[in-house]
C-alpha cells in the first residue's frame, strides 16, 4: 500500500496539545494559515518597504526538518525576495493534515494549496532534500506557480542509496518508528541532535554553541508533540514510494518538465543524498546550473549561507534580467 492510500493517522483529527513555543530568531514572526483540513505554520520576515515590488519566495524543508532550516538564508535574500519558509504538515509548529497523507504529493499538494490560498504565486520556490522532491512536483505541476526553482541536495531517486540514508528507509517500514522510539527513550535531546548534525553537516563543528542548544530546544519540543514518530514515519514511506513510482509520476520525469530556470546545490560530504547525483539532476532539468560544495554536507543552506545565498540572488537576477528583456522586446 502506497503511502497516499494509508489510512487517516489516528492523531490527524486529534486536538494538538500546547507545547512550548517554537524558537523565532530576531526579525522573524510566525502566522498560521487555516485550510480546509490543514493549517500551516508560516515564518518570515517583515522589513521596511514591504511594497517595494521585491517578488515573494517560498522556502520549503526537508524530512525531520523546518523552517527554522531557512533562518540563517532568508535575512541574506530579503533585500530582493519577500521571503517565507513553511512548515509543512506534522513538522515543525504545523499540526498533522486531516487526511493523513505525508507522501510526497501530499505535501506538494499543501504547497500548492497555500500559494493558490495567499495569492503569491508565482514564487521563487526553495526546497532542501524531502523539500526538494516536493518543490520539483510543484514545478512540473503548476509551472504557473513557479518564477525559479533552487534545490538544495534535493531527494531524487536514487539506484544507490547513501549508507546514511538507509535508516530513513528503515524508518517507513510499518512499526520501525514505534520500535525506534521505544528502544531511544533513554537518550537525552542533545544525544539525538549531535546525531543529526552528525549525519547532515560535513562538518559538525561549525554549528555554534547557540545554535546548538536551540537545536536541542526544538527537539525537546517536538518529543513531546504525540505526532512526531508518525509524521517521520509517514513522510518517510512517502520518500520511498515516490522512488519507486514510475510514468509521468517519476520524479526525473518531472524534473525534466520543470521549465523554470533551476539552481542546483549539492554538498561532497554529504551523507543522505549522493555528491554523484549532481551532473545527472544538471542533465534533468532544461535550464539549470549547478553548484558543488565539496566541504558541505545536507544542509548547505545551514552550513554555507552566504555562498548559497550569492548562487540564488544570481539565478532570480538572471531571471528578472530575463523578464525585463523580453518586457522590451
Amino acid at each position: 500500500m502506497s503511502s497516499t492510500e494509508l489510512p487517516a493517522s489516528p492523531t490527524a483529527a486529534a486536538a494538538t496539545p500546547r507545547v512550548k513555543a517554537v524558537r523565532v530568531a530576531e526579525g522573524e514572526r510566525l502566522r498560521t494559515v487555516a485550510l480546509p483540513g490543514l493549517t500551516l505554520n508560516v515564518r518570515y520576515r517583515p522589513g521596511a518597504g514591504q511594497a517595494d515590488g521585491r517578488a515573494p519566495a517560498l522556502y520549503v524543508h526537508g524530512l525531520g526538518g523546518s523552517s527554522q532550516n531557512w533562518s540563517a538564508l532568508m535575512p541574506l535574500l530579503e533585500d530582493v525576495v519577500d521571503g517565507e519558509a513553511v512548515d509543512l504538515p506534522g513538522f515543525g509548529d504545523s499540526p498533522p493534515p486531516d487526511d493523513g497523507n505525508y507522501s510526497v504529493t501530499g505535501h506538494a499538494r499543501a504547497v500548492i494549496r497555500f500559494l493558490d490560498a495567499s495569492d503569491r504565486g508565482p514564487v521563487h520556490l526553495v526546497g532542501n532534500s524531502m523539500g526538494g522532491a516536493v518543490a520539483t512536483r510543484v514545478a512540473a505541476v503548476r509551472p504557473d506557480l513557479v518564477r525559479t526553482l533552487s534545490l538544495v541536495s534535493p531527494a531524487l531517486p536514487e539506484l544507490r542509496a547513501q549508507r546514511g540514508a538507509w535508516p530513513t528507509a528503515m524508518l517507513a517500514l510499518p512499526g520501525v518508528a514505534r520500535l525506534f522510539a521505544r528502544l531511544t527513550r533513554d537518550w537525552t535531546a542533545e544525544q539525538r541532535v549531535r546525531g543529526v548534525l552528525s549525519l547532515c553537516y560535513g562538518d559538525p563543528g561549525r554549528v555554534s554553541d547557540e545554535a546548538l542548544r536551540a537545536a536541542v530546544e526544538e527537539m525537546e519540543r517536538r518529543l513531546q508533540l504525540p505526532y512526531f514518530w508518525d509524521a517521520m514515519a509517514r513522510s518517510a514511506r512517502g520518500i520511498v514510494d515516490a522512488y519507486t513510482l514510475g510514468g509521468q509520476h517519476n520524479l526525473w520525469r518531472q524534473a525534466e518538465r520543470v521549465l523554470a530556470p533551476t539552481l542546483l546545490v549539492y554538498g561532497g560530504r554529504d551523507q543522505l543524498v549522493s555528491y554523484r547525483m549532481a551532473r545527472k539532476a544538471a542533465a534533468a532539468f532544461r535550464d539549470a546550473r549547478l553548484l558543488t560544495l565539496p566541504e558541505a554536507g545536507h544542509v548547505a543552506m545551514m552550513e554555507y549561507p552566504e555562498t548559497v545565498a550569492r548562487a540564488v540572488r544570481e539565478l532570480i537576477d538572471g531571471h528578472e534580467g530575463r523578464d525585463d528583456d523580453s518586457g522590451r522586446s
